[in-house]
């Protein structure tokens, strides 16, 4: 009976050993879920989206094979489940100054840019998210057009 009951200790969220990400407590996840869904935007999962995001990711956060993997499922799973952008864009907000806040709408563009098309989705997307984390519309445009060049000269 005792082992019943810490088995359902275990499975109350938070009441294992094992630590899962999650959005709200790190802001690796809420930023892996934004970019999965600045990838999903316009509907096509691209490889080359899919590649440029593990790379994002990898570069940015120093991570790479399980952690990265963890990171990646963690970032999904969260966008799956998330009803609104705030989720994740409070917790960029609070952990990231205002110049790592305009680098991350920098990653969102690369994403986007990844398949070599802007879809006015992704457009819209970026702009929201570019709101709600505080980095202004010249900004974020300068940011846009540095990536397309970027990403022309490829």
């Amino acid at each position: 009976m005792f082992d019943r009951f810490l088995s359902f200790l275990k499975d109350i969220p938070g009441g294992g050993r094992e630590k899962r990400l999650r959005p709200e407590d790190d802001p690796r996840v809420a930023a892996a879920a934004l970019l999965f869904h600045v990838l999903d935007a316009d509907g096509i999962r691209d490889e080359a989206e899919m590649k440029r995001l593990k790379k994002s990711l990898s570069e940015t956060y120093n991570v790479s094979g399980a952690e990265l993997e963890g990171l990646l499922q963690a970032g999904e799973q969260a966008e799956q489940e998330a009803v609104d952008l705030y989720a994740f864009t409070s917790v960029l907000k609070r952990h990231l100054d205002a110049e790592a806040r305009k680098q991350f709408i920098g990653l969102m563009w690369d994403i986007v840019f990844a398949d070599g098309e802007m879809h006015e989705l992704e457009d819209n997307l970026v702009w929201r998210v570019a709101e709600l984390i505080g980095v202004d519309n010249r900004d974020r445009v300068l940011l846009r057009q540095k990536v397309q060049e970027k990403n022309s000269e490829e």
